[in-house]
């Protein structure tokens, strides 16, 4: 399986002096295309600082990340913009997005740079994943207007816009209600049975249970890792106990 992302022996910390704290201590993972790889571990554990450092969004004081074979601390920044922007989305646990724009303008906005002459085809794309996700009537709505998981519906948009080979999310469905998250699962499930490679960071496990491949951290290591068959909607129950098991016997 040919690997998208690959991260070596990052090491990433934060603070100052005595203040300085190692986050990550040497942490390698990888991204196979058209997997789903969930990360958990407590607070603190660097779950979320190994997301930033696979996506280039944050830079790292150790190691090294290729993307797709190139080791992005050798390219600038600008390349580096346009690299996560043509190969990567992102869905956070609260979607940033401009109060002063509607939602279909919130979706489309990230793409524009260097597509402003291609502005009728972007709204083309941003309608037609607006209405695949059930948000198509929402689409002259300011960002007040809309529920929580309406707004985390537009954010897969956005992330959806290039046709990535990789979505990340960190905590996507740790604001909403067990409904609403279930529903949000479901379009992630959907998007990797596509071909699409997601990695979400989360503390639930019926959110990792999704994953083929969960990461356990703690203390700034992956500490354990646990393998399931794709998930194809069959036996939630068994694969939320695996993990649930495996949380048990690291402690977290």
């Amino acid at each position: 399986m040919k690997k998208i992302i690959i991260g070596d022996q990052i090491v990433k910390s934060f603070g100052e002096g005595e203040e300085k704290r190692r986050v990550l201590g040497g942490v390698s993972a990888c991204i196979n295309e058209g997997e789903f790889v969930a990360v958990m571990g407590p607070s603190g554990s660097g779950k979320s600082t190994l997301l930033f450092a696979l996506s280039g969004t944050d830079g790292i004081d150790g190691g090294k990340v290729m993307v797709d074979g190139k080791d992005i601390s050798e390219i600038g920044e600008t390349e580096l913009s346009d690299l996560r922007r043509s190969k990567m989305g992102f869905v956070f646990q609260q979607p940033t997005m401009l109060k002063n724009l509607n939602i279909l303008d919130n979706i489309i906005l990230p793409s524009m740079r260097g597509n402003r002459k291609n502005a009728a085809k972007m709204t083309e794309t941003a309608r037609a994943l607006m209405k695949r996700v059930g948000i198509a009537e929402l689409e002259k709505r300011d960002i007040t207007q809309v529920s929580g998981g309406q707004l985390q519906r537009a954010g897969i948009c956005r992330a959806l816009m290039n046709s990535p080979k990789v979505i990340f999310g960190d905590e996507p469905t740790g604001a909403l209600n067990s409904q609403t998250a279930q529903e949000i699962m479901d379009l992630f499930s959907e998007i990797n049975a596509e071909g699409t490679a997601v990695m979400l960071v989360t503390h639930d496990a019926k959110v990792a249970a999704r994953a083929e491949r969960i990461l356990f951290m703690n203390d700034g290591t992956i500490a354990s890792e646990l393998t399931l068959p794709k998930f194809d909607g069959s036996n939630p129950d068994d694969r939320i106990e695996k993990v649930t098991v495996k949380m048990r016997e690291i402690g977290i």
